[in-house]
């Protein structure tokens, strides 16, 4: 509604600064606006491209404009910090109960991201940012979100070829001439139905069964054949928790999904290649710095001679805190702070030994 909002506010001001030169010279008040202070205010950037600068930014600027400027906020990885927006993630989720609303799943329009950050980025500083660090940064976010590659280029050319997942999920607002009509006619409150009977009853979990309180507080009793089957079984020995996570295809989905934190830096999978830091197809059970073809840190390099080993401990420590647990090692993610996305990332590693 704030779109249709602010194009009655511009056309009122619209036509407000169209008789403006009269009311001026009549009042003796005011002068013509100046060209270089009309463009100061023409900032907005429309769907179709309109408003655009010339200018461009790739991913790889992007990362570091992104890391510099706005990630004490959003994170690295776009992922969102505290109770700031993620802006990353969240594809498929629109038709959850809880959706995750970010650019890439929810936002319809390109223009949208750029404007607002051309606008208002970064928090405390607006404004500052150049039309190529705008673009720059708008390439790195549509990177996080899985939506261009790592060597895509985004500039005023190119600007409309990029399809956004959700560009179709929006609707022009009808209902004051499809649904107003219906709640405003004169209502009818008479002959509704001849008889009200009852049908059927509801067969829910959350409808209270229709028994008495007692027999809804007895348990039912154990029959005799079922107590010696009971006793006569014995209690099945439960895997670890770090082997059932890994044998989980939930939990392996599960960590596929947090795996977009890391997907900036990291590759696994068939086809897999080194990045800014090593693919991780095998890294389970491996000794720390030991992938093929990936310089390591003199840190890793160290703890490998100390006999590292990524196991679901080892690594779990790791991602939880990778500065804490190796200093001065190179990797600068923040880490997975929540116990259950650690776990769920160690099972989709453990899906490519």
């Amino acid at each position: 509604m704030s779109k249709y909002r602010n194009l009655v506010i511009g056309t009122a001001l619209a036509s407000a600064l169209m008789a403006a030169p009269a009311l001026a010279e009549k009042l003796g008040l005011g002068r013509p606006a100046l060209p270089e202070e009309v463009a100061a205010w023409d900032k907005d950037v429309r769907p179709d491209g309109l408003g655009l600068p010339e200018g461009s930014g790739s991913v790889e600027d992007g990362e570091m404009i992104f890391a510099d400027k706005c990630a004490v906020c959003h994170g690295d990885f776009a992922e969102g910090v505290g109770n700031w927006p993620k802006l990353a993630g969240g594809a498929n989720t629109l038709d959850h109960a809880d959706p995750l609303k970010t650019v890439g799943s929810y936002w319809p329009y390109l223009s949208t991201t750029w404007d607002y950050v051309h606008r208002s980025m970064p928090f405390g500083d607006a404004q500052t940012l150049s039309a190529d660090e705008v673009y720059a940064i708008v390439a790195y976010i549509l990177y996080s979100n899985d939506l261009v590659e790592d060597d895509f280029v985004l500039s005023k050319e190119n600007f409309l070829e990029v399809e956004m997942p959700n560009a179709d999920g929006f609707i022009v607002d009808d209902r004051e001439e499809t649904e107003l009509p219906l709640f405003t006619a004169e209502p009818c409150m008479e002959n509704c139905k001849d008889t009200v009977e009852v049908t059927m009853r509801a067969a829910v979990l959350d409808v209270t069964p229709d028994i008495g309180e007692e027999a809804a507080a007895e348990p039912a009793a154990e029959t005799p054949a079922e107590a010696e089957v009971a006793e006569a079984a014995p209690a099945a020995e439960e895997p670890p928790a770090a082997e059932t996570a890994a044998l989980d295809p939930e939990m392996v989905a599960e960590g596929e999904k947090v795996f977009k934190k890391c997907k900036a830096c990291h590759q696994v999978g068939e086809g897999a290649k080194n990045r800014t830091g090593p693919v991780l197809n095998g890294v389970f059970g491996r000794t720390a710095g030991m992938g093929d073809g990936f310089k390591y840190s003199k840190v890793m390099a160290a703890a490998a001679d100390d006999g590292l080993v990524w196991d679901h401990e080892t690594l779990s420590a790791y991602l939880e805190n990778p500065k804490a647990y190796l200093p001065k090692n190179k990797m600068s993610f923040a880490g997975l702070k929540k116990e259950e996305d650690r776990a769920a990332v160690i099972a989709y590693l453990r899906s490519f030994d």
